[in-house]
């Protein structure tokens, strides 16, 4: 996995890395059927002007779609864990999607009326 962080206006690159660390491990595991090459995570994180709240988006690149989530919070790790709590649910849901989950669940079959 292709990883970068980008920090705009921020010196607190060693808090987020900590965190990101955590998390993209977790998300390292989700991903592993795909080709490591082949994904690509980017995150920008910046303070919002004239608020004390951190904004973090992430956007994942991955073969066969891209996702996108952002984060915010008045600590710089609240708005990276909700970032990639938010890329995880997309992951689960866009893994699911592709082993096509939605047409293997049974379907009850209609109750029969007496009449």
């Amino acid at each position: 996995m292709k990883i970068s962080i980008s920090y705009k206006h921020l010196d607190l690159r060693e808090p987020v890395e900590e965190e990101a660390e955590r998390c993209i491990e977790k998300l390292g595991r989700l991903l592993k059927n795909f080709a490591p090459d082949l994904v690509q995570l980017h995150g920008s994180i910046q303070r919002r002007p004239r608020k004390t709240e951190y904004l973090f988006s992430l956007n994942l690149s991955l073969p066969t779609g891209v996702l996108h989530s952002t984060g915010s919070g008045p600590d710089v790790r609240a708005g990276v864990k909700m970032a990639f709590a938010e890329i995880e649910t997309q992951v689960k849901k866009h893994l699911a999607r592709l082993r096509k989950h939605y047409e293997w669940s049974r379907r009850r079959p209609r109750a029969r009326e007496v009449a």
